[in-house]
């Protein structure tokens, strides 16, 4: 497999997951942009499987710490075990982010559900060259679903991609969903992200426990889930 060796004081060396281009001693076997590459330290160990795109700044980012290569099974137990970790910590089944990038194993995957439509992003090259793969690994798991597409967030430039939007599988639904007891429509495809940011849905009833008699400015409204939840909890203005 080919690969990069790293600079002694490379980040990598020390807990970080990403190899930035100026850590990179040397390149070996010629890999592709895209590809799956061995990490390897001064002294020859293997320290990782990576994606590589020299295009980036983040050259490399590591997603084993050891040799293993992007199949379906390997996306199919990734997903898993990330839903299995929000299973265990009761996140909302059916209103959650599934995957959260480097955080769950898969640099660049964001997954969020919505009931049974899944928005799916795909914002490093070599996840999104292997966007089959992870629909069918999703399908697999999770059965019959929709997948919506949400490409167009600006970080795909330094990958070298162009924006995409669209519905990869099945018919999304009209959603509509709750969150600290004011319901908020989603759009999957015109909302901001993925149409909503449900990763956020626990800070909403937080802020609005400060709210009451008090008076709220929401910068970033999007759908105004804030501002919303504070006046359902009594903000004067």
């Amino acid at each position: 497999m080919a690969g990069i060796v790293v600079k002694p004081r490379a980040r990598i060396l020390h807990g970080h997951d990403w190899v930035f281009s100026s850590e990179v001693l040397k390149v070996f076997g010629n890999p592709a942009d895209g590809d799956v590459i061995s990490l390897k330290d001064g002294k020859d160990h293997l320290i990782g499987s990576a994606i590589y795109n020299s295009k980036s700044q983040i050259v490399a980012r590591r997603f084993s710490r050891r040799r293993q290569d992007l199949d379906q099974d390997f996306f199919r137990r990734r997903i898993a075990q990330a839903s299995e970790y929000r299973d265990r910590r009761d996140i909302n089944a059916k209103l959650r982010r599934v995957v959260w990038s480097e955080s769950d194993g898969l640099p660049g995957v964001i997954i969020d559900r919505y009931g049974d439509d899944f928005v799916l992003q795909t914002l490093t090259l070599a996840m999104d060259m292997r966007k089959g793969l992870i629909t069918a690994a999703m399908v697999d798991l999770l059965g019959d679903i929709a997948i919506i597409e949400r490409n167009d967030a600006p970080v795909r430039k330094a990958e070298g991609l162009e924006f995409r939007s669209g519905v990869l599988r099945g018919t999304p639904s009209q959603i509509v969903i709750e969150v600290g007891g004011v319901e908020l429509e989603v759009d999957f495809l015109r909302g901001h992200k993925t149409g909503f940011y449900p990763d956020q849905k626990h800070n909403h009833g937080i802020v609005a426990d400060y709210a009451r008699d008090r008076r709220v400015l929401d910068c970033f409204t999007n759908q105004g889930a804030f501002a919303l939840t504070c006046a359902r909890a009594g903000a004067t203005e």
